[in-house]
């Protein structure tokens, strides 16, 4: 047996339902919403301090990217080095670890090799640049944190990469 329903029948049950879940929805959600205005701050970003953590990966940039089977620095790479270098002169209690990561053809250990060189590149270029060699320290992952895992260049590419993370102290 086929139980019909008129439309505005259909409709006030609907109404009910959105009503009821919207109830029960706490307005919490609201607080997170991005305000519709240009420039206006991000939610959870409004009150970090300047020569924070926070401050570095918004105001500053922590990755670098790299081509294929390279690790060479291209203009873009150099240019949020330099924001870096600049940064940590002003802030010299922080010390930085450079993450060095591969997506490349290749097994495991030429991976390693490369994201090895790659984390190189980006030291030697922040000590160039004024950043004190004893302050940075350095590590080749090779695929071992991949961002995402598929065979498109759109994925590859984010996976060849150097993050810059800043640490209070030195790692053990």
């Amino acid at each position: 047996m086929k139980t019909r329903f008129s439309k505005t029948s259909t409709i006030a049950l609907a109404t009910i339902l959105i009503a009821g879940l919207a109830a029960g929805c706490s307005n919490d959600v609201q607080s997170f919403a991005s305000p519709n205005v240009t420039n206006a701050p991000a939610p959870g970003f409004e009150n970090f301090s300047v020569g924070s953590e926070e401050d570095f990966i918004i105001n500053v940039g922590r990755r670098t990217y790299f081509k294929a089977k390279s690790a060479e620095l291209d203009g873009t790479a150099k240019i949020t080095l330099d924001r870096q270098a600049q940064w940590l002169a002003k802030y010299p209690s922080w010390k930085i670890k450079i993450q060095g990561f591969a997506d490349d053809p290749g097994n495991e250990a030429a991976n390693v090799a490369i994201s090895r060189r790659r984390a190189e590149a980006v030291m030697n270029y922040l000590t160039v640049q004024g950043v004190a060699r004893d302050r940075m320290w350095l590590k080749g992952y090779g695929r071992e944190r991949i961002v995402k895992k598929c065979p498109d260049i759109t994925c590859k590419s984010q996976n060849r990469r150097v993050i810059s993370n800043l640490r209070e102290e030195f790692e053990s």
